[in-house]
């Protein structure tokens, strides 16, 4: 049985396979614009992020596909629609919103410009800035200047969601009552507990403050399964 054979461009021969085979390739190639799929995994991380901090966050919005992403908000996204804004389920007074910076280097006048946006809405207790350049100094300032927390993270660091690595234990975070009976149980201090930094990759996930304490659960041939537990400092 002869085989069909054709020329390709570069002047190789190529059989009906072999064309086949590089056409089904060619699906796990991503043919959109790098910044549009940028912008899809760090916002599907931050969804995920909070949700986990305990926000009402819609499955469907998480589940997004990458090429619903773009049919809804394009190859080159406008960071405005990407805002997002959730209330926690369990507190509904405690109201975040997620604003995308552009590009270009954040200035002070681009967090100004954030807070005349949101002057109005009482509700909100929570800002993350998801940055893409740097940020000034200026700009720094006048972020303190906001009456509720303020969080920043750049684009990169979102671009993968680390409580999935194969690799990280399980963390939970502890309510005060569960806290409150760790110690009790064990007759300690807080002090007396591992700590883990503010800075902390898990402690900025899923935004931790002094104090609060996160139970760890590792589990694996290598590190065998324990638990331990570990104070925010």
């Amino acid at each position: 049985m002869e085989m069909e054979m054709e020329m390709d461009g570069n002047g190789v021969e190529r059989d009906g396979a072999g064309e086949a085979l590089e056409i089904c390739l060619s699906g796990f190639v991503d043919q959109g614009s790098k910044e549009s799929h940028r912008y899809y995994l760090a916002r599907t991380t931050v969804l995920e992020m909070l949700r986990d901090r305990g926000y009402d966050v819609p499955v469907s919005e998480i589940n997004l596909s990458l090429n619903d992403f773009r049919a809804i908000y394009g190859q080159e996204p406008d960071v405005d629609r990407l805002r997002i804004s959730v209330s926690h389920k369990y507190q509904p007074s405690k109201r975040m919103l997620v604003v995308f910076a552009g590009p270009v280097m954040v200035k002070v006048n681009v967090i100004r410009g954030i807070a005349t946006q949101i002057a109005n809405k009482d509700t909100l207790t929570g800002l993350i800035i998801i940055l893409q350049s740097h940020i000034t100094n200026q700009a720094l300032k006048a972020v303190d200047l906001f009456k509720f927390k303020v969080e920043m993270f750049q684009i990169t660091d979102l671009l993968v969601n680390i409580t999935k690595h194969v690799l990280k234990p399980n963390h939970q975070v502890l309510s005060n009552e569960e806290k409150q009976q760790l110690l009790k149980e064990y007759n300690i201090e807080e002090k007396q507990l591992p700590g883990m930094l503010k800075t902390d990759a898990i402690a900025r996930y899923y935004g931790l403050e002094k104090g609060q304490v996160v139970k760890v659960t590792y589990s694996g041939e290598i590190t065998k399964s324990h638990v331990t537990y570990r104070c925010v400092w």
